[in-house]
This record gives C-alpha cells, structure tokens and sequence, in this order.
C-alpha cells in the first residue's frame, strides 16, 4: 500500500476495528443528504501530503449485512488520502439522520505484515447532532508479534460531531453552504515484553497519544468536500528497536475535485 510504515496505523484503526454505536437510540429524520449514496455516485479527490495524488471513491453496488442494506464503495486505484484509503470497500448505510460504515479490511501495519479486523455500523456522520457531541466511540487490544517481540496495541477512537456552518470556502479552493463538520480522533499506546536473565519485563514503546486527528467537512447534497488529517507520534522506548521510526509526523488534504450522481 501506498502508506507503508508506521502511519498505515491510521487506516488500521480508523476502519478496522469492532465498533459500537453511541447513537442507536436516537436516531432522527434525515432533512438533507450530506452524503448522498445512488448507484454509480462518485467524487474526486486531489490528495496533499506524502503521498500526493488522485483518487476516485464511487458507489459500486449495493450488499447486505446482518439483514441491512449497505452501499458499497470502491476506489478505482489505491487510494492516497485519509479519508478514501478508509472508506474503500467498506459498506456504508444511512439510519435515520446518521451514516454507519460496516466491513473488514487487510492493512499493512508494517511492511509485509497485514492484519485483517471487523468493523459493525461506526457512525461517520450525523445530522442532527449538536456542536461537541460524541457520535461513536470504540477501544480495543490487538496483539502483533514483530520479530521477536510481542507488540500489544491498545487504542481507541471517536467520531465527534464539531459544529455546523453557513458556509465554507476550502483553502484556495471553492465555497459551499451548508456545511457539517465531523472530527474523527485515534488515540493508540504500544507495549512489549522484554526477556532478560530470565525475567520478563514490561517496556512502552508507545505512551497513550493521538496519533490521527482527521477533520472532515461535509456539504449538503454533495458529501465530504474537504479533509484535513494530521498523524503523529513519538515512540517512549528507546532501550530496544522494534523496526518503528522513532517519531512521525504527517497531514493530509484531501480537497473535493467533482462529483456527480445519477440522481
């Protein structure tokens, strides 16, 4: 995959985790489409970053999960972005005012080392929710054996409702109304095992930190039109090298280039 290295986490737990909904209980009607979902619906996105490029994210087909009717999406080439890179062929589906994203996706963690998790209905998007508003939250521990050492990664990740807008005019770019604001925050911790004299002693390689804050901009009638995804770490342990740089930092935009639809 493009995102090889350490920063390939962001897709990891962003789309790849079992999830929960904080929301199940209060769904509303849905006034607008601040992602419209028809067949054949697709937007194009110039990518800013490490990785700069173009990617085309689509409406491919429709599936069902445990009885629901989901969208399924699809990238034409590998994606670059963020946002694109986690949504591809995952399904997605509109409750109520909020749209959940379902599926199972195999990620390189490290290079030559793909890790295959579950994600149930995390909720991307909600209309009718107010300024700070938790929408999903979900944790987790995943054990990853990298040479000789055994890894354990504890994380956990939310999706937060940030505030709504008249308008938005997207850097050097266009302006549009009626704009909903989505942070999504993925905060990670990395542990291990040294063995000496026959002692086993526990070692963090990494504290508890946000590692992905990515900030998401969506329009209504359109969908997401602007990404900002800041990545960053800095490793705690330096007594043994597990492959990891020992520090990282990274944005990236993903800026609306067209969409279009059948509807």
């Amino acid at each position: 995959m493009k995102h090889s290295y350490f920063f390939a986490i962001l897709l990891l737990v962003f789309m790849n985790s079992c999830s929960t909904d904080d929301s199940n209980n209060d769904d509303q009607p849905s006034e607008k489409n601040y992602f419209p979902l028809e067949n054949e619906a697709f937007w194009t996105y110039d990518v800013e970053g490490e990785f700069p490029g173009r990617d085309s994210l689509y409406v491919a087909n429709d599936t069902t999960i445990s009885g629901n009717s989901y969208k399924k999406l699809k990238t034409k080439e590998l994606p670059f972005g963020f946002y694109t890179s986690s949504l591809a062929e995952n399904s997605i589906r509109k409750s109520g005012d909020k749209v959940v994203v379902s599926g199972s996706t195999n990620v390189d963690l490290l290079e030559g080392f793909p890790i295959s998790l579950d994600v149930s209905d995390f909720v991307l998007f909600k209309e009718n929710a107010s300024d700070g508003q938790q929408l999903s939250s979900i944790d987790g521990t995943f054990n990853y054996q990298y040479e000789e050492f055994p890894l354990t990664f504890n994380y956990t990740m939310q999706s937060v409702f940030q505030e709504s807008l008249e308008s938005f005019s997207v850097p050097n770019h266009d302006t549009y109304q009626d704009v909903k604001v989505i942070k999504i925050i993925v905060s990670l911790e990395i542990t291990s095992i040294f063995s000496g004299g026959g002692i086993d002693f526990p070692i963090s390689i990494l504290n508890p930190q946000d590692v992905v804050v990515s900030t998401q901009y969506y329009a209504a009638n359109i969908g997401m039109i602007y990404s900002t995804t800041d990545i960053n770490y800095t490793l705690s342990s330096d007594e043994i090298s597990v492959g990891i740089p020992s520090s990282g930092s990274q944005n990236i935009k993903e800026y609306l280039d067209t969409y279009s639809s059948q509807q």
